[in-house]
C-alpha cells in the first residue's frame, strides 16, 4: 500500500496546486500566531538541508515538497573540502538567527521544533568540525550512493492500471528515469572526492576501524561493484518495460552502470591500497566525552554514563527472568525435563528450549518468507480484533530479501516510502540465509512473530503510514535524518521515536486478553518476543561499554551470546559446533554494527522506555479519562523525534 493513500483530500488538493510543500513543512495547525519569523527560518533551514544532502532528500521525497528540488534525484552529497566548509557558514548563519529567537516566545510545538533545531545543527557542526567525520566514515561512502539509486526508484510513479497506459509492473517517468542516469553518472567524482578525504583522514591520523576498512569498505565496494555492472541493469528492464524511450534508457543506464562499477572496483583498490592490513588497533570507540555528548544532544537523554551502563545491566536480569519464566511454560507444554534452580540451569535449560523450538524450522529460504508474511497477516488481524487501530482493510504488508549490499548490516530492516510523495512503497528487508541449515534453525517458527511485528505491524510500517496520514500536522524538520539515514554519519535522532515505537509495538502485543495469556503471541512466540527485549538491554550495556572502554570488543560478543543466546561458551564451541558458530558469527555482525553507530544501540530500549513512561504519567493524570489508542494515536502525530521532547506538551495536553 501506498503511503500517501490515506492523505486528507485537502493535502492531495493541495499536492496537485503546489501548495502542499508549505503544508507539510509549517504544520499550520501547531504553528502559532507569533512564531512566523521562526516558521520562516525553520523551513529556510530544511529546505537547504536537503539540498545539501539529496539522498536524505529522495528518502523524504523532497522533489514532492518543494519545486525547487525537482532534480535532486539527479544529485549525491558534495564531499568536497570546500563545499563542507560552505556548508558549515550556512549552518552556523541558521544557528545564530535560530539563538536570537527566544524559545519562550513561541508556541508549545514550535518552542519544540526550536529546541529539535539547535541539536541538529550541533551535531552537522560537530561532525564537520572537531569530529572531522568525513575522513573515516567509509561505510556512509559505500552505501549513500547505493541507497540514493534505490530509494529512487522506489519512490517513482507507478505507470500501470488506470493509472497510465504502461504493462504489468512498469514504472518511471522518463524524466525520472533520466535522473536516475544523471545520479550514476556523479558516482565516479562522490568516490573521488571520497578518496580525497580518506586520504587526509590518513595523514592526520584519523582513521576508520579495521573492520569497516574490510566488511564496508572493500567488501562492500565489491558487492557495488557488481550491483551496478550486473544486478541494477538487469532488475530495471521490467521498470522501463516496452514503452517506446525503454531501449535507448536501458542503453544510459547500463553504460552509466558500468562507469559506476569501475568506480567501485578503483574505490576498493584505493582502501587496499591506503590503509595499512598490520594495523590491528581498534579505532571505533566513540570515548566517554563524545558519547555523552551524543547522548544529551542527539537523544535528549540526560543520563550519566556509569549509571546507564548499570540500567543496562538491570534491564538485562530483568528480562531475563521473564524469558526464563516462559521458558518453563514452553517446557511444560513440550513435555521437556529441565532444571531451573541455579543460573546455570536456567541459562542451559532456556537454551534447551529454544532448541526444542528450533525443531520447527523453515526448510529453505521460501518457506522463511512464507512464515514472515503468515505471521505479518496474523498480526494485522489481531490489531483489527482487539481495536488497538483502524486499520484499512485493503491494508497488505509485504516481505522483500535485502539487497546483496546492505546484507552484511542488516538481518531484517524496514525502509519507508518518502513521506512528500504519493508515489513509493515502504520495504521490509528480511536477509536470506543463503539456505544455510545452522541459520535456518535460528529463524525458526516460533522466533518469526515479533520480528514480522517489529519491522511491520504495529512496527515501523504502520507507524510510518499512521504519520504521513497526519503530514500536515508534523513540522517539516521532525522529519529529518540529520547526517545520513542510516550509517555512522547518522544522528539517530529519530530512531528513539521509530524504534523505541517498534519495540514498544513488540510489548504491546504481548499484552494479555482473555484465554490469551500472552495477548497474541503463542508461549514459544512470546520467549522470542522477551528474547528481543532481552536483546535491546543487552544492546544498552555493550554499547555504553565498548565506547566508552568498559567492555573490550570480544567482552561484548561473550556478554552478547551469555545473555541472548544463552550459550557462554560459544566462543570455544563455534570450532565444532555449527550452532554456535552461527550464534558467534550472528553476535560479532551485531557488535560490528554496534562499534560504527555509537548511541544507535541504545535507542530501542531508551525509546521504548520513555513512551512507556509517558503513557504511565498520563494514565495516573486522566484516570478513568486514560485512553492508551488515543495516547497512542497523538504520540504518533507528533513525529519521529525523541519522546523526551513532547512530554511537557502531552502532559499540558491531559
Amino acid at each position: 500500500m501506498h503511503r500517501r493513500r490515506f492523505l486528507l483530500a485537502s493535502g492531495q488538493a493541495a499536492l496537485a496546486a503546489g501548495l502542499l510543500p508549505h503544508a507539510l513543512a509549517c504544520g499550520r495547525g501547531a504553528d502559532g500566531p507569533d512564531d512566523g519569523p521562526f516558521v520562516a527560518l525553520r523551513d529556510r533551514y530544511f529546505l537547504r538541508t536537503l539540498e545539501l544532502n539529496p539522498v536524505t532528500a529522495t528518502y523524504l521525497g523532497g522533489d514532492g515538497y518543494d519545486q525547487s528540488l525537482s532534480r535532486i534525484n539527479g544529485r549525491l552529497r558534495d564531499w568536497r573540502p570546500e563545499a563542507l566548509e560552505a556548508e558549515r557558514r550556512f549552518y552556523q548563519e541558521i544557528e545564530s538567527a535560530r539563538v536570537a529567537i527566544t524559545a519562550e516566545s513561541l508556541s508549545p510545538q514550535a518552542r519544540i521544533d526550536h529546541a529539535v533545531m539547535g541539536a541538529q545543527i550541533a551535531f552537522v557542526l560537530r561532525q564537520s568540525g572537531e569530529r572531522r567525520s568525513h575522513q573515516r566514515v567509509i561505510d556512509t561512502y559505500v552505501a549513500e550512493p547505493f541507497r540514493g539509486v534505490d530509494w529512487q526508484i522506489q519512490g517513482m510513479t507507478e505507470v500501470t492500471g488506470d493509472r497510465g497506459t504502461g504493462g504489468p509492473g512498469e514504472r518511471g517517468t522518463p524524466l525520472e528515469w533520466r535522473l536516475v542516469v544523471e545520479r550514476l553518472r556523479a558516482i565516479p567524482a562522490y568516490l573521488e572526492a571520497a578518496q580525497m578525504n580518506l586520504a587526509a583522514g590518513v595523514k592526520e591520523g584519523n582513521v576508520p576501524d579495521r573492520r569497516m576498512i574490510e566488511r564496508d569498505g572493500v567488501t562492500g565496494a565489491k558487492a557495488n561493484a557488481e550491483y551496478f555492472r550486473k544486478t541494477l541493469p538487469e532488475s530495471v528492464g521490467p521498470f522501463l518495460g516496452g514503452r517506446a524511450f525503454a531501449p535507448a534508457m536501458l542503453a544510459e543506464i547500463s553504460e552509466a552502470s558500468r562507469l559506476a562499477a569501475d568506480a567501485w572496483e578503483r574505490f576498493a583498490g584505493f582502501l587496499l591500497q591506503t590503509y595499512d592490513a598490520s594495523d590491528v588497533t581498534d579505532h571505533f570507540a566513540a570515548g566517554e566525552e563524545e558519547y555523552a555528548w551524543r547522548l544529551r544532544h542527539c537523544l535528549h537523554v540526560d543520563r550519566n554514563l556509569e549509571d546507564l551502563f548499570a540500567y543496562g545491566a538491570e534491564q538485562v536480569a530483568h528480562y531475563e527472568e521473564a524469558l526464563f519464566a516462559v521458558a518453563r511454560d514452553v517446557a511444560t507444554e513440550g513435555g521437556l525435563t529441565l532444571a531451573w534452580k541455579s543460573d546455570t540451569e536456567r541459562r542451559a535449560s532456556a537454551r534447551a528450549v529454544t532448541e526444542y523450538l528450533a525443531k520447527e524450522s523453515p526448510r529453505d529460504d521460501d518457506q522463511l518468507f512464507e512464515w514472515y508474511r503468515e505471521a505479518g497477516t496474523r498480526a494485522v488481524e489481531w490489531g483489527r480484533q482487539q481495536q488497538l487501530f483502524d486499520v484499512p482493510a485493503d491494508y497488505r504488508l509485504e516481505v522483500t530479501p535485502t539487497p546483496p549490499v546492505l546484507r552484511a548490516s542488516i538481518d531484517a530492516s524496514y525502509y519507508p516510502a518518502p513521506p512528500f510523495k504519493k508515489a513509493g512503497v515502504g520495504r521490509f528487508y528480511l536477509t536470506p540465509t543463503d539456505n544455510n541449515p545452522a541459520a535456518l534453525r535460528l529463524n525458526n517458527r516460533a522466533s518469526i512473530a515479533d520480528t514480522a511485528i517489529h519491522e511491520g505491524f504495529p512496527g515501523h510500517d504502520w507507524h510510518f503510514k499512521y504519520m504521513t496520514r497526519y503530514a500536515s500536522e508534523i513540522s517539516n524538520i521532525r522529519w529529518l535524518t540529520p547526517g545520513a539515514v542510516e550509517d555512522s554519519s547518522s544522528m539517530w535522532e529519530d530512531s528513539m521515536a521509530t524504534e523505541g515505537w517498534a519495540l514498544y509495538a513488540e510489548e504491546l502485543m504481548a499484552e494479555p486478553v482473555t484465554g490469551r495469556p500472552y495477548g497474541f503471541y503463542s508461549a514459544g512466540e512470546r520467549l522470542y518476543e522477551l528474547q528481543g527485549q532481552l536483546l535491546r538491554a543487552v544492546r544498552v550495556r555493550v554499547d555504553v561499554g565498548i565506547h566508552t572502554g568498559r567492555m573490550s570488543y570480544d567482552e561484548a560478543v561473550d556478554y552478547f551470546v551469555t545473555h541472548v543466546a544463552f550459550y557462554p561458551g560459544a566462543r570455544a564451541a563455534s570450532h565444532s559446533d555449527p550452532t554456535a558458530q552461527a550464534i558467534m558469527t550472528g553476535a560479532e555482525r551485531a557488535m560490528y554494527r554496534y562499534s560504527k553507530w555509537p548511541t544507535q544501540a541504545v535507542t530501542y530500549n531508551l525509546g521504548k522506555n520513555e513512551i512507556l513512561a509517558l503513557r504511565e504519567a498520563l494514565r495516573q493524570k486522566r484516570g478513568d479519562r486514560f485512553s492508551a489508542r488515543q495516547f497512542h494515536e497523538r504520540l504518533m502525530r507528533l513525529g519521529t523525534i525523541p519522546a523526551g521532547y513532547v512530554r511537557e506538551v502531552m502532559l499540558q495536553e491531559g
